[in-house]
């Protein structure tokens, strides 16, 4: 009886042996002068396809094998032997091939054509099965995983934070409505929202951010992160924005701004050390076909200690920069990605964490400094994408809390169970946000963010 096995545990040397099923989807097939054929199958668990040599003398060699194409789904029995090809360890010498489903070579559209990323998008259902959104998707699972390994190895609580909320985290207002309400029928009657009508009887939206509520738990359980899709309804059409994202947002009691740099920091090597170690093929690809140089530049950055700079310093080094911004700099105004960019590519050619920003320019929630014209903020920019990490440490003294909310125009009645938490039992706490997406476009060079996330959602594009 055969054992089922995967593609990439058949290409393992250590595989050879008789009795072996694999299923999996054709890429390619060649037919030999000798009356044989070579299928090439991938199954997903790895970059590399299986080499099935498919003999003249199968029962459905003529009126099947000989017929599949890109995208045809088989099981193939046989023995795993060495193989004599290079770049191979193993090959398969079938015994039997039988076909789950057919793909129509007229019609399937990954035929060996190169498509651009782009026109990939239109076929999101299909591009997994490419080589680049595969990668793409092993790597976003390795750091996932190593998300979750790396937060309970450091003692946080995984914490599952509301996606619907009465609360504006960021103070943005860029939300998205929840509503149970018939728009259709409220806009033909021309009268105001009546709230107490709608499901939760006040305006509710799907969440930015889960930070308010992890703080809740972080002040009871000491340390909890949270992990989850957000949402911002920025009208943005860039290759950094998407509408629904990832994010990851540890939260620590009694840490102050340098330990939640020294965590930042602990944790995006860990990313990266995890990624190169347990997706080599994959980030070859990436390092060939992406963006070269970039397993060098993930190594020094897994390596080399990460430099610090304030935002006055980062502002003085941008004004007498000998290049030419889009956006003009000066004290106060917040960094845009361009300026971020220089600052890792062309200054400190690495990553760096920016502290100390304006208190203007971020939220109300963020410690404010001594001088009251900073916040205890922090930015982890890296090459290639700019911020990837954005925290700080949060403001425990009620009177300043209340004060920043009130200059923000924030009613504190609907924030008053946040502000219980400075009443009773205050301490110093920390944290930060990673979103997922921009460190899976940082690993693997790819330049626009809808192509790291299964099925992108942008301004006027909510398909799949």
């Amino acid at each position: 009886m055969s054992t089922w096995t995967s593609v990439a545990e058949a290409r393992k040397e250590s595989a050879i042996g008789p009795d072996v099923e694999i299923r999996g989807w054709v890429r390619t097939r060649r037919d030999s002068k000798g009356g044989f054929s070579f299928i090439e199958v991938n199954d997903g668990s790895c970059f590399g396809s299986l080499q099935v040599v498919a003999p003249g003398e199968l029962s459905n060699y003529e009126s099947e094998i000989k017929r599949l194409g890109a995208g045809c789904s088989i099981v193939a029995i046989g023995r795993l032997a060495e193989s004599p090809a290079k770049g191979q360890a193993t090959e398969m010498q079938a015994d039997e091939i039988r076909v789950l489903g057919w793909a129509d070579g007229e019609t399937y559209p990954l035929q060996k054509k190169r498509h651009s990323f782009e026109k990939l998008r239109e076929w999101a259902h299909l591009r997994p099965r490419t080589n680049t959104f595969g990668a793409v998707m092993r790597v976003r699972d390795s750091i996932s995983r190593s998300t979750h390994d790396f937060f309970h190895d450091e003692g946080f609580f995984y914490l599952n934070t509301p996606i619907i909320t009465a609360s504006d985290c960021e103070g943005a207002g860029e939300m998205f409505r929840v509503t149970t309400l018939d728009l259709d029928r409220l806009a033909a009657s021309g009268k105001p929202v009546n709230h107490e009508l709608d499901f939760f009887h006040r305006p509710a939206y799907l969440t930015v951010s889960g930070q308010l509520n992890a703080e809740t738990y972080a002040t009871a359980l000491g340390r909890v992160y949270t992990f989850g899709p957000t949402f911002r309804a920025e009208n943005s059409n860039t290759s950094r924005h998407l509408a629904e994202f990832w994010m990851v947002e540890p939260e620590a009691a009694f840490f102050d701004l340098s330990d939640n740099m020294a965590l930042a920091e602990r944790y995006l090597k860990r990313l990266l050390r995890d990624c190169l170690d347990r997706c080599d093929e994959d980030m070859q690809f990436f390092n060939q076909r992406i963006q070269p140089g970039i397993l060098d530049q993930l190594t020094a950055v897994a390596e080399a200690p990460f430099r610090h700079m304030t935002y006055t310093d980062a502002i003085d080094v941008l004004e007498k920069a000998d290049a030419k911004f889009e956006y003009p700099v000066s004290w106060g105004v917040d960094l845009q990605a361009e300026h971020e960019r220089y600052l890792t590519e062309k200054y400190v050619d690495g990553p760096v964490i920016l502290t100390d920003y304006p208190s203007t320019i971020k939220p109300f929630y963020m410690r404010l400094s001594d001088d009251e014209k900073t916040v205890a903020a922090m930015d982890v920019l890296v090459p290639g994408v700019g911020e990837i990490i954005g925290g700080s440490q949060r403001e425990e003294r009620l009177d300043v809390l209340t004060r920043r909310m009130d200059q923000a125009g924030l009613n504190q009645d609907d924030y008053w169970w946040y502000i219980d938490l400075r009443r009773y039992g205050t301490v110093p706490h920390a944290g930060f946000g990673l979103g997922l997406e921009r460190v899976v476009q940082y690993v693997s060079g790819m330049a626009n963010i809808r192509d790291v996330i299964p099925f992108p959602r942008t301004p006027g594009n909510a398909e799949f």
